[in-house]
């Protein structure tokens, strides 16, 4: 049996999946598209019947992508548990009668009925029953209320007689029903209530979204570094590394097989972000330097996501992000940048339309450098002075802003307008957050590492071949000429292809001037991402919009560093 799971967006479903199936879930793209849906299992009796977490949606009438999919899923869905929120029954309601059009077996799962209690709503649930004609069962996911009466009350799904009526009908019916299930009663604001009227203001809630993405970085960063620092770093060069060492003996140094597995020994030891090894780096990248920062994100994501934080904060971007051809939610990748741009480009998927993702993910890759890469700025260019790291974050914002404007100008195709219910702030339980923190991370591993490894493989070879030496060879004059660094600084910039924080190391004993450093650092941020993030955006936007993506962080890395070299000679 399969059973669907659907409702609007922000009633909870993904609490009640996590409720009926425990952790065994599966996280999938839709066939043919980039929105996901999750999958696992829930124990009927002696059966065993699938469980699907449909993509929220409003209505069978869709107006997006991911309300495509939801309408198409009915198609093979044997049973629909239709959740409700409580506190927002007559809007619900909507979807519900749409449901029951199609003939489809329904249950009503009535979810947050505590809070409905709370907010002084009170539902005849029996009344409700009766008009409806399918079982409705009150539930609070947070807890498990109602989850038992649920599950035993699946067999009784029904197929109502619901003729199909026209949207203006559908809505006479649902205010009928309306009034004659449901009562209010006074009460006063709670503080979560007093919170969100503050956080929506334009004024408040901007200096408040400032606030907590500068709190949400600085905390990504603490949890990212820190388990770099206790727990995957230390696990790498005491476990792993003696066991490559014994490997490498074996293998012979200096050997074509040592050089693709192990890499190439710097000092007589493995470094494990200058080796390039599949061995090494290539599990080190994604597992031990990449991995933290994933982890970091998507806690902090997962907490903000269940309190309601995100919604708000999509709303107070929007205007801003639109006149960069994107809408509000774009906020979420692109703060997923600061951690690791891997995850960042991945994130896009949240983005309805194929235009908004080729943007985001080319804004990202240009003007949001990761954590690792901004330690090295801050490390290296602020032993100059502060004044010359804010010269190059300044470029990188700059060039966000106004390379956004352009693209929203000259790339095809249509950003929606956002449509975005805001919940009420909440009070997440952790058994929910560090489900989906598990279910996020292990979908990132499954994801990236093979194709991490790939790379590895293919630059290695083009290493091994020479090809890296020739492009630098080729870029030296133009560096030189153009951005007036001397040909020393075109290898480091060529490794930033392979690792940008290395290729910062690379330049710190080449005894550049205050202003080479500006230059060389904004044009590693700018230039090509990382390896791990080039082939994810390969993966992401395709073969062709990734080299339209190249081209564009090439063209506009060149014109910058070529203005900041004028301005800087000009000072």
């Amino acid at each position: 049996m399969k059973i669907l799971l659907m409702g609007n967006p922000n009633v909870g479903k993904s609490v009640l999946f996590s409720r009926l199936t425990g952790t065994r879930a599966i996280i999938s793209n839709y066939p043919g598209t980039t929105v996901s849906f999750t999958r696992g299992y829930l124990k009927l009796g002696e059966e065993q019947a699938e469980l699907i977490d449909a993509p929220g949606t409003y209505t069978l009438e869709p107006t997006s992508r991911a309300e495509e999919v939801a309408a198409g899923m009915l198609k093979n869905g044997d049973l629909v548990i239709n959740v409700i929120d409580a506190t927002n029954l007559e809007r619900n309601l909507n979807l519900t009668l749409q449901l029951l059009e199609r003939q489809v077996p329904t249950v009503i799962a009535l979810n947050m009925w505590d809070d409905a209690q709370h907010r002084g709503i009170s539902i005849d649930v029996a009344k409700l029953e009766q008009l409806l004609g399918v079982p409705v069962i009150p539930t609070v996911g947070v807890t498990g209320q109602g989850i038992n009466e649920l599950v035993s009350r699946l067999s009784e799904a029904a197929i109502p007689q619901a003729a199909h009526t026209s949207s203006d009908e559908r809505w006479a019916r649902i205010g009928d029903i309306i009034s004659q299930v449901q009562s209010l009663s006074h009460r006063h604001h709670t503080w979560r209530e007093i919170m969100e009227d503050i956080t929506s203001n334009p004024v408040g809630g901007a200096f408040i979204g400032l606030l907590v993405l500068l709190v949400t970085f600085w905390v990504i960063r603490f949890i990212g570094e820190g388990l770099i620092t206790y727990v995957t770093d230390p696990l790498f060069t005491q476990l792993w590394t003696p066991l490559l060492m014994k490997l490498s003996l074996v293998l012979g140094s200096g050997g074509f097989w040592h050089d693709i597995l192990i890499g190439e020994l710097i000092g007589g030891e493995i470094d494990y972000l200058q080796s390039f090894g599949l061995l090494s780096s290539g599990l080190y990248i994604p597992l031990a330097a990449v991995l933290p920062y994933i982890v970091a994100f998507y806690l902090a994501l997962g907490i903000l996501e269940d309190i309601g934080y995100l919604p708000r904060l999509a709303v107070l971007m929007d205007t801003l992000l639109h006149k960069l051809g994107l809408h509000g939610y774009a906020i979420i990748p692109t703060i997923l940048g600061l951690g690791c741009n891997v995850p960042a480009v991945i994130a896009t998927r949240i983005l309805e339309s194929r235009r908004e993702r080729f943007i985001a993910a080319t804004l990202i890759s240009i003007g949001v450098p990761c954590a690792a890469l901004q330690a090295m700025i801050i490390g290296l260019v602020g032993q100059h002075g502060g004044q010359y790291v804010a010269m190059v974050y300044g470029s990188l914002f700059v060039s966000w802003i106004v390379i956004g404007l352009i693209l929203n100008r000259t790339v095809s195709g249509f950003s929606p307008e956002l449509i975005v219910e805001i919940p009420p702030y909440r009070i997440p339980p952790w058994r929910t957050i560090i489900q989906k923190l598990w279910l996020r991370v292990s979908g990132f591993i499954k994801e990236a590492l093979p194709i991490v490894l790939g790379a590895v493989l293919l630059v290695n070879i083009l290493y091994i071949i020479g090809i890296f030496d020739f492009i630098a060879s080729i870029a030296a004059p133009l560096l030189s000429g153009l951005l007036g660094l001397p040909k020393e600084t075109v290898i480091p910039l060529a490794i930033g292809f392979l690792r940008k924080d290395v290729a910062m190391g690379m330049l710190a004993p080449l005894a550049l001037t205050a202003e080479q450093l500006v230059i060389s650092s904004t044009l590693l941020a700018m230039s090509f991402p990382c390896m791990a993030t080039f082939v994810i955006l390969a993966r992401e936007v395709g073969a062709k919009d990734m080299f339209k993506a190249t081209g564009i962080m090439i063209t506009a890395a060149l014109i910058v560093g070529s203005l900041q070299n004028l301005i800087l000679q000009a000072l």
